[in-house]
């Protein structure tokens, strides 16, 4: 693939997950899709206003919630400083986020904030711990939301963004499956970004990589998931996370989206089939499917899954970021950047990112 491609597919990647975030600000977890549909119609195409008393209220069509705020912070980071730096990072968080923040769940930037970024607030704003010991154990998607523009960063060096990633994850999410089912999904966007579809022979590729030691998932099997011989080490290949399965079910959900005999009808009905609640094991799958179902056509992806209701919002970030890899900036309808504030800012960062990330001579 070529330079100009992968720069495409990585701005792609980056502005997909933008675009994502502001989908889902009006309507973001209706969980009753009956009174989402009273609200804004059988079909939601587009950006809209939060209605007054739900979340985001006050907020306008096109902007940015709080999980699109802390994407920049991290992007900026990237942008400014060439690289990840961890401290730079943590003092922004310190110095732009938690300053707006009373650690109460309907305040701060975009109208809301999320149960991890309120816990890493009390510990290290009301308990004054250090970065380090401020993670909870909120079993979400808010480190997914940020560390994809790491992913983007690191995406032809898949070891350096393991360990970028997990450093960051654990920042405000401690629990080991999250940061584990994290940096699956952004060693996946990263393949997608190389020139990679989201296709059953995506996780092949992904444990070939912790078989050469790369990622750092634990594997006991062989090639082709066969069976240890007498004799072989014990295990073959032990990495930080317990289970190389994180990795696996991308290629599970390529699968049913191509496997004729199933079918989810309409599509956005995904979220009923893996569950609408905001938990990091409902809202994965159903991004994956939605990206391998609709692998070059960003429209339908994201709005599918805007569509579904319950945690539209990050449903539609991860798939965003996903789709938006596949078919680069140029594949992303020009609605949805110009319907975006601030987006001509946004695409000129993306740009910056792609930029860094694809020269394999920027700094490490």
């Amino acid at each position: 693939m070529s330079k100009e491609a992968f720069r495409d597919r990585a701005a792609g990647a980056v502005m997909g997950a933008f675009i994502g975030d502001a989908l889902g600000l009006g309507p973001h977890w209706y969980y009753d899709l009956n009174e989402m549909r009273r609200d804004y119609g059988d079909w939601i195409d587009g950006y809209t206003d939060p209605r007054p008393g739900r979340y985001h209220e006050g907020m306008k069509a096109g902007q940015l919630s709080q999980a699109g705020f802390i994407l920049k912070l991290t992007l900026r980071s990237l942008v400014e400083r060439g690289r990840y730096v961890e401290e730079d990072f943590c003092r922004r968080m310190d110095v732009e986020l938690f300053p707006q923040l009373n650690g109460e769940p309907a305040h701060g930037p975009g109208g809301y904030t999320s149960q991890s970024i309120r816990e890493a607030w009390r510990r290290r704003v009301e308990k004054g711990l250090p970065w380090g010991q401020t993670g909870g154990h909120a079993d979400t998607t808010e480190a997914v939301e940020r560390t994809l523009a790491i992913a983007v960063r690191y995406a032809l060096d898949p070891g350096r963004l393991a360990s970028a990633v997990s450093k960051n994850t654990v920042l405000t999410q401690a629990d080991d499956v999250v940061v584990s089912m994290t940096v699956a999904y952004c060693a996946v966007l990263a393949m997608l970004v190389q020139g990679n579809r989201l296709a059953p022979d995506l996780p092949g590729k992904l444990m070939k990589l912790v078989k050469d030691g790369v990622l750092p998932f634990h594997a006991v099997t062989r090639d082709g998931f066969k069976a240890p011989r007498p004799g072989d080490p014990d295990p073959p290949r032990v990495g930080r996370f317990a289970s190389p399965d994180a990795l696996l079910s991308p290629g599970y959900m390529a699968t049913a989206a191509t496997d004729p005999d199933i079918r989810i009808e309409p599509a956005w009905k995904v979220s009923l089939v893996y569950g609408m609640p905001c938990a990091i094991y409902h809202m994965l799958p159903a991004a994956y499917y939605l990206a391998a179902r609709f692998h070059d056509d960003f429209e339908s992806a994201v709005l599918n899954s805007l569509n579904g209701g319950g945690q539209n919002q990050a449903r539609t970030i991860l798939t965003g970021a996903l789709v938006g890899a596949q078919v680069g900036l140029s594949g992303i309808p020009a609605r949805f950047l110009d319907g975006l504030e601030e987006g001509e800012a946004l695409v000129e960062l993306a740009r910056k990112l792609a930029d860094q990330a694809a020269d394999q001579q920027s700094p490490a």
